[in-house]
């Protein structure tokens, strides 16, 4: 009976993965001794393509990571498991003593319910939290007192603070107040990612560097009609900027996470949006893959759009597969987004306008009449092979 007991508890015992040891030298992330590089997404989908690629992590934001944690697990991947430290820009006070203690109080839960998954590479603690602010004095003592309780807490994973941009002097401020944060995340986008790291490390930062949101424009960046709206690049130029991008930071950083990892409207469902809402993924993907020796699946590549744009009221669009596989193509008006919020907050869709379109097909798209107002002219190319490629018009009825 003892001896049964005994192999009964080995079989458990060698049934749990054991937790990887990650610590941090200099400037190298470590996982089992040997040097880690953070590559990945934002998000919560498709971590079964994300994987194949050569991500080694997908990043959350605070949202529960239970399921994140354990599909990881199974597929090899790591998890930078993110808690949401309140923005003052939303109402947060950090020189509240009740409102600061009850958010610790709900970080020690937090990091007490999954210090022990063997998923966790390192904890995120807060995104941007010094954003949007003309004081934000008291932002960074509250970051440190957020790192050193997980420090405290969990001293067998990093602590990770995660910044908006690294200008005004923040990287420095950050340093004197939060010396228990042992990774520096920056989010940054366009052509500013090739010169964070030099600006980082002007400001002190000897530790680890991770990119921890990148993209190929940000709407603030990006050039705009005459009436207001913001021009976003199709998937194919996106791609082009992403991959020298990444060529610019992977010798100088310990990693990069591109944003995002899923669907979202941001400005319009496709800006920031690496995947469509059934999961095809764009041309992005390719990048990643190209980057951090990785492939796509099959090693399929994702369509191309070679010229979109309007003439006469009709969209016309050249558009290849490298492939040669039969495309398929969706077009669709919407209204111009008047609901544009800051720091990635929720935005609200908007309306569809389906009698907009009289005739479509794989060369362009021919518009009716619609009432005055901004709107934008959507196109969605599909391969049949799970990829695809998009691009949008903004166009004013006056």
């Amino acid at each position: 009976m003892i001896l049964r007991a005994l192999v009964f508890l080995l079989v458990i015992f060698n049934a749990v993965p054991a937790l990887a040891d990650v610590r941090v030298s200099g400037k190298e992330i470590l996982v089992d001794g040997k040097p880690f590089q953070v590559r990945g997404a934002g998000g919560e989908q498709r971590l079964d393509l994300l994987k194949p690629l050569g991500a080694t992590v997908v990043r959350t934001y605070g949202e529960p990571p239970d399921a994140i944690l354990d599909q990881a697990q199974k597929l090899g991947l790591k998890v930078v498991v993110g808690f949401w430290l309140e923005h003052p820009r939303r109402g947060f006070n950090y020189r509240d003593p009740a409102q600061a203690n009850a958010q610790l109080e709900r970080l020690a839960a937090f990091v007490k319910r999954y210090r022990d998954h063997p998923a966790l590479l390192m904890w995120g603690v807060g995104n941007e939290v010094e954003a949007e602010l003309d004081d934000d004095s008291a932002v960074w003592p509250g970051i440190g007192q957020a790192a050193r309780l997980v420090r405290e807490l969990d001293p067998r994973h990093p602590v990770m603070a995660v910044l908006a941009e690294a200008g005004g002097g923040k990287v420095a401020r950050l340093i004197k107040a939060a010396p228990d944060v042992d990774v520096l995340g920056i989010n940054s986008y366009g052509d500013a990612l090739p010169s964070v790291p030099q600006r980082v490390r002007a400001q002190g930062w000897k530790g680890p560097l991770v990119v921890t949101e990148m993209g190929a424009i940000g709407q603030w960046q990006a050039q705009r009609k005459p009436w207001g709206a913001m021009i976003e690049p199709s998937s194919t130029a996106k791609a082009a900027l992403l991959r020298g991008y990444l060529a610019a930071l992977g010798p100088t950083t310990e990693g990069q996470i591109l944003f995002y990892w899923g669907q979202k409207q941001e400005v319009t469902p496709t800006w920031h949006s690496l995947l469509l809402p059934d999961g095809s993924w764009t041309e992005t993907a390719e990048a990643m893959a190209q980057a951090w020796g990785g492939r796509t699946p099959g090693g399929n590549s994702a369509p191309r759009i070679g010229r979109f744009d309007m003439e006469a009221g009709r969209a016309v669009l050249e558009v290849a597969d490298p492939d040669g596989d039969v495309m398929s193509v969706n077009w669709s008006v919407m209204a111009e987004s008047t609901d544009l919020r800051k720091g990635g907050d929720i935005e609200a869709v908007p309306r569809h306008y389906a009698e907009a379109l009289v005739s479509s097909d794989l060369t362009g798209a021919k518009l009716g009449t619609l009432p005055p107002g901004q709107y934008r002219l959507f196109v969605t190319v599909e391969d049949g092979r799970g990829a695809a490629a998009t691009a949008n018009l903004p166009f004013l009825v006056n």
